[in-house]
């Protein structure tokens, strides 16, 4: 049943990852261009009175993401929502898009604000997405979204991706409910690893819950797993053998691994001993290089689905403990 590493060897699992050496003034820079495009552009709320969900107001999100690209998503906020609840920013996994206001009904029923960033270009594989992706090169790729415009971090996918979540850390903090809220990021899988990324690269990011993050410890993802998504990238340095030193220099600007080790806020992370899509040595290699406080819920016999709900519950009690640690 086991698919990776022993647990007492994943606990101790620490791996070198490459790190570029202007990868602080890389995103710095990034970060400053996507807000420059965005300056004076106000986010846009526009009540979704046709929705149909009760316990909540449902407001339809357009933001400035990446180069000031519209970014769509999906604004909950609960009639009965308590004053130490956190504002809630949730990211997607991969293939999927915000969809549906009911596909999102957790957090809200559980009285958090709750904003769902929609993913550029996606929502063709299980969950539809109403954002395109213009800034796109065109430039050849496998199947996907692992390999496009992978010759460079500036054109990368995920690059603008990041973006995106840091923008949406923005968006929610400029909004009138999260007021005296603290900003909690969490996602599953590609999700997870955007809830990572977002707690380092937004600003004032008070916790992350990151779910069997993907997108951490690329190599050694790659020869442990051929699952999708990660098999993309085996494609691609398949017939690009010529690439491979360019694509993984790009891929460590991505890498969560170097971003957990720039969070610093307290975060819950979930793992699935038995997860072929992002494997459990991936997981721990970002979480035990994570500079923040930190826990890890380990799910001995669960695969990429994780906890499910007793890790949401998990999830409530590690944001209760929190408040009220604030509190006193």
């Amino acid at each position: 049943m086991l698919r990776d590493l022993p647990l007492d060897e994943l606990r101790r699992y620490q791996p070198a990852v490459e790190e570029p050496a202007d990868f602080a003034e890389f995103w710095s820079a990034e970060l400053a261009a996507a807000a420059a495009v965005a300056d004076g552009v106000e986010p846009l709320f526009a009540r979704a009175t046709d929705s149909g969900v009760r316990h909540a107001e449902v407001f339809d999100v357009t933001f400035p993401g990446y180069a000031g690209d519209p970014v769509k998503g999906w604004l909950l906020l609960p009639h009965a929502m308590p004053p130490d609840t956190a504002f809630v920013v949730e990211y997607i996994g991969y293939g999927g898009g915000r969809g549906d206001p009911f596909d999102w009904l957790t957090w809200s029923c559980a009285g958090h604000p709750h904003l769902i960033m929609d993913s550029r270009g996606q929502g063709g594989g299980w969950q539809r997405a109403d954002t395109p992706d213009p800034s796109d090169t065109g430039a050849p790729s496998t199947p996907g979204f692992l390999t496009r415009g992978i010759a460079d971090p500036r054109t990368y996918y995920y690059t603008r991706l990041f973006v995106d979540a840091a923008r949406a850390v923005d968006v929610a903090r400029r909004h009138p409910a999260s007021a005296g809220r603290p900003i909690v990021t969490t996602g599953g899988s590609q999700g997870g690893g955007l809830a990572i990324a977002a707690a380092h690269l937004g600003e004032g990011v008070a916790a992350a819950l990151p779910d069997v993050p993907f997108l951490a410890a690329w190599r050694r993802a790659v020869e442990v797993t051929e699952a999708r998504p990660y098999v993309e990238l085996i494609d691609y340095c398949s017939v690009h053998s010529d690439q491979v030193d360019q694509v993984f220099r790009t891929l460590s600007y991505i890498d969560v691994v170097n971003h957990a080790k720039r969070a610093t806020a307290p975060a819950l992370f979930a793992v699935g001993l038995v997860d072929e899509i992002t494997p459990a040595s991936t997981v721990f290699a970002a979480y035990n290089h994570y500079a923040g406080p930190k826990q890890i819920e380990v799910y001995q016999f669960n695969g990429h689905e994780g906890g499910l709900t007793r890790h949401f519950r998990a999830k409530l009690a590690f944001l209760g403990k929190l408040a009220s640690a604030r509190d006193s």
